[in-house]
């Protein structure tokens, strides 16, 4: 993923979010991981940027689909950058692998999620599919 300024500009005003300069550096930090993040590890990365904006940017960055939460069952939520258009709906869920051994968690964006019948009166607005086992580079 391309993380200049320009990149970032078009992206955040794609997805409906005003460009400012803290949205740009938070976007360019997580789009140079090319990794599911945390927000603890995004505030370690941060240390110039006050807690409570990185929180609120991330907030806003869900709110707009340019981020999607990951809950692999570790206890800390993990977040990972959207491909662009996405519109986070249930169509478009993917598959999430968390490796036991070296604790990472991984985005299987081919992997879609499968398809679950509900009984008629009710109804799904998220899916959190999350494998769980050893990774390649630990296996």
């Amino acid at each position: 993923m391309d993380n200049t300024n320009d990149y970032c500009l078009e992206r955040l005003s794609k997805q409906g979010i005003k460009p400012t300069s803290t949205r740009i550096l938070v976007l360019k930090t997580i789009l140079k991981r090319k990794a599911v993040f945390s927000l603890a590890g995004l505030e370690a990365e941060l240390q110039t940027i006050d807690k409570s904006t990185i929180f609120r940017t991330l907030i806003l960055f869900l709110k707009q689909h340019l981020i999607h939460t990951i809950d692999d069952g570790s206890g800390s939520l993990k977040y990972a950058v959207c491909e662009e258009g996405c519109d986070c709906s249930i169509e478009r869920q993917h598959v999430h692998f968390y490796c036991k051994e070296c604790k990472r968690t991984f985005c299987l964006r081919e992997t879609q999620v499968p398809t679950v019948d509900l009984p008629e009166d009710f109804s799904s607005d998220s899916i959190n599919y999350v494998i769980k086992g050893l990774c390649s580079s630990c296996k």
